[in-house]
């Protein structure tokens, strides 16, 4: 757990990344840490470039605004996030546009929904699991989101976006960019046929992913 400066710079930072690489349009998307005083959130209505340390909010772990300007109406994911991964340390959710789109079609299946196109897709994220449309912020979204997110460290939210946990905002961040590439290269190939990564080595890989969750070392 990092002290709450730390996290502020190390969100605003993030945010300027995200915002740089093109994931985080208009004023989308929200990012989260753990501090001992509580968790640091993004703002309502921000733009992730443009965040400053001192205009950050603070919210308790169930969500209830703390100090600083009104948190993001999502603040409330991020608390259910927190309440099943204890382990976490940062949550990263983007409106980003190929984990948008492949999130919208038909026919994935909910408990595993983004196709083992790489090995790094599989050690990274692991089972992505979809969960239905609700209205951003509803109660039914949060509860979904809290019980979905036990056990994974990414869920697709259909018509909305990624969510991505992990210890540090910058492991949760490289976990959101990794979940937009492989939704963009499912999109890329669409129809195509193609070889994913083969049955016999995935389970391997998703293995050393949840030796990467557990703190152990993965190979590089």
């Amino acid at each position: 757990m990092i002290d709450e400066d730390s996290a502020r710079q190390a969100l605003v930072a993030t945010g300027r990344m995200l915002h740089d690489l093109g994931l985080t349009p208009g004023t989308s998307g929200n990012l989260s840490v753990v501090t001992s005083r509580g968790v640091v959130v993004t703002p309502t209505n921000s733009r992730l470039g443009r965040l400053e340390p001192d205009g950050l909010s603070l919210v308790r772990m169930d969500g209830q605004h703390l100090a600083g300007p009104r948190p993001s109406k999502e603040a409330v994911l991020h608390a259910a996030v927190y309440r099943r991964r204890t382990d976490a340390g940062a949550v990263v959710h983007l409106h980003s546009t190929a984990a948008v789109a492949w999130s919208m079609l038909q026919g994935l299946p909910g408990d595993d929904a983004l196709p083992p196109l790489t090995a790094y897709s599989l050690i990274r994220l692991g089972i992505v699991r979809r969960i239905g449309f609700h209205a951003p912020g509803s109660p039914a979204l949060v509860e979904e989101v809290e019980r979905a997110i036990t056990g994974h460290r990414a869920l697709l939210l259909a018509n909305h976006g990624s969510i991505f946990a992990d210890e540090t905002i910058e492991a949760a961040c490289a976990g959101a960019e990794e979940l937009e590439e492989t939704a963009r290269l499912a999109l890329l190939l669409g129809e195509r046929s193609h070889c994913p990564v083969p049955m016999a080595a995935r389970a391997a890989l998703l293995r050393d992913g949840e030796a990467d969750l557990a703190g152990k070392d993965v190979p590089s």
